[in-house]
């Protein structure tokens, strides 16, 4: 189960990547673009599998023994937030509206925060 709980984690990082490095690359004129869609997407997916799999490690690894479901909970609420702002900014990229700098900025900061609450809050 160690394979596949790695194999989740370094897809969720990928999908970070996704959300994110677009979101750099396109700061000086910002926009949505349909990948950060399919990496928030990819995110979420990926999270709900890990969380899955946590009842299952713990029973083996004592560094899975007591998950803090507060804050996955709390980077679960803001990747759902993610992936609808990114859904709306793909919908809206599509049919070659105007995507506005907050959606946008909504988007990439948001998947940042959650980056750095995986990260910081032990």
């Amino acid at each position: 189960m160690d394979i596949v709980y790695n194999i989740m984690v370094f897809l969720h990082i990928v999908g970070a990547a996704m959300i994110v490095g677009i979101w750099i690359g396109n700061m000086k004129k910002p926009t949505v673009h349909p990948r950060q869609f399919d990496g928030a997407a990819l995110q979420v997916l990926t999270g709900i599998v890990m969380m899955g799999l946590l009842p299952g490690l713990g029973a083996t690894n004592p560094d899975f023994a007591n998950p803090n479901y507060f804050k996955l909970g709390i980077k679960f609420a803001i990747g759902l937030a993610v992936v609808v702002l990114a859904f709306i900014g793909r919908r809206k990229y599509k049919k070659e509206e105007p995507i506005s700098k907050g959606l946008a900025h909504g988007v990439g900061g948001l998947a940042l925060l959650n980056v750095a609450i995986a990260t910081l809050w032990n």
